[in-house]
């Protein structure tokens, strides 16, 4: 990693042992339910959040991060347990109330040398999170994990290890953000709705759409060899200008009334990543994306509701289609996936995971998670808003994702790693905009 004078740079840091953080009161016990939306989502999302105040330094930042953790464990109890199996061969928390792990850590440096972390570098930034060592699975791994790192300036990092079966973005921003209201003092505001029963499966179950999220599509244009080259990260800035920029050239051949800023750069994103990686033009490629289903079930489920309520959607195409045509009609594409998350849809998913066990396949695929509209510039534990915040890495190859950027929060950046040779043509398309 490059610090911020754009020298080499190596961050050293000095772990203590984990220790487990359980609950501040009785919790309930026993084995909690999650949905088949959970199911299909876990892997381990690591963040970080970086603290700097001019007024307090960071010698209680420790205590006062681990004393409101417990007491916010006792509103998120499922946390503090433990994941195991189901006899229906199902992933389920046992809620043995044992904690959430926690470690204090120092690092051998000020904040400022770390210079950009809003491009993921999992070797550097991955020393601010804790990983459970030779942990084969997510069952070895508690769902929630946290190291607080001090720096020599009087920051501090909070990095967290979560396991995404626990919450979406918006029920883990709710989390972390009801976490530091409590450090600060006062009650949460939005305890979370427990109970994901409201999402089972129908019985018997009745899937009514062919869910080609799930598709696995044959690789023809050997772009496994491809990825054996150095994979490069980058972080491209799309300013207002350029985001409406975007939206004009998607609305210039009339053939869209309108469309979203979201939809006008998914759409850009997936049409250069399909040029950058020279796809066989016949080569069928996958769009994936999540759409939150709070308000597009019916009737809509609560806005606290502590889970997974995102469906994910999809688009197909043949990469010559993508290539060939005005992004207009790849705009379209993106909209249509949009359209078809309907409360059905969402009920056809839960289904179609229950009769299949499926996974959704990433051959062939763009998967775009949109963090944009997350508050993770909002957490406060009593040090003000964090003057960075982002992922440690991208968790797969074939994902790219979105994060807000600026004070206003009207820019985004798109963070993805591509192959060098194809990251190089993907900067070339960027620089045309």
């Amino acid at each position: 990693m490059e610090n911020g004078n754009g020298e080499a740079f190596e961050l050293t840091i000095k772990q203590g042992e984990p220790t487990l953080v359980t609950p501040a009161g009785e919790t309930e016990k026993g084995h909690y339910f999650l949905s088949n939306l959970d199911q299909n989502i876990a892997v381990i999302v690591r963040t970080i959040y970086c603290f700097k105040s001019e007024e307090k330094g960071n010698e209680d930042a420790v205590d006062v991060i681990k004393d409101a953790l417990s007491k916010i464990l006792v509103h998120y109890y499922p946390l503090a347990g433990r994941l195991t199996i189901s006899p229906e061969m199902k992933l389920i928390v046992d809620c043995t109330g044992e904690g959430a792990v926690f470690v204090e850590a120092e690092a051998g440096c000020e904040l400022g040398e770390l210079g950009d972390i809003t491009r993921p570098d999992p070797v550097t930034l991955g020393k601010l999170v804790y990983d459970v060592p030779g942990a084969k699975n997510v069952l070895e791994i508690p769902p929630l994990a946290v190291q607080v790192t001090k720096f020599k300036c009087g920051g501090f990092v909070l990095g967290l290890s979560m396991n995404h079966c626990m919450f979406d973005g918006i029920g883990a921003m709710e989390f972390v953000n009801s976490w530091g209201e409590v450090a600060r003092g006062n009650p949460i505001k939005n305890p979370p709705f427990m109970d994901r029963t409201i999402l089972k499966s129908r019985n018997p179950p009745k899937p009514e759409y062919p869910h080609h999220e799930f598709a696995q599509i044959q690789d023809i244009s050997n772009s496994t060899d491809l990825y054996k080259e150095e994979i490069l990260y980058k972080s491209f800035c799309f300013d207002h200008q350029k985001l409406q920029h975007l939206k004009n050239k998607a609305l210039q051949d009339k053939s869209l009334q309108n469309c979203t800023t979201f939809e006008s750069l998914s759409a850009f994103v997936w049409k250069s990543r399909t040029q950058s990686l020279n796809l066989n033009p016949n080569q069928q490629t996958k769009l994936l994306f999540a759409v939150d289903g709070r308000s597009r079930f019916d009737p809509p489920i609560p806005e606290n509701y502590f889970g997974n309520a995102i469906v994910l959607t999809n688009s197909l195409s043949s990469a010559g289609e993508l290539v060939e045509n005005p992004i207009s009609h790849t705009v379209k594409l993106v909209q249509n996936a949009v359209k078809m998350v309907t409360d059905e849809y969402m009920r056809s998913a839960i289904d179609y995971f229950e009769v299949t066990r499926a996974r959704p396949s990433l051959d062939a695929t763009l998967l775009i998670t949109t963090w944009s509209r997350l508050s993770f510039h909002t957490t406060d534990f009593g040090w003000g808003e964090p003057v960075l915040s982002g992922p440690v890495a991208l968790p797969e190859k074939e994902v790219i994702l979105f994060l807000s950027n600026g004070k206003e929060r009207k820019s985004i950046n798109v963070l993805l790693g591509l192959p060098a040779s194809a990251m190089k043509k993907f900067d070339q398309l960027m620089e045309e905009i």
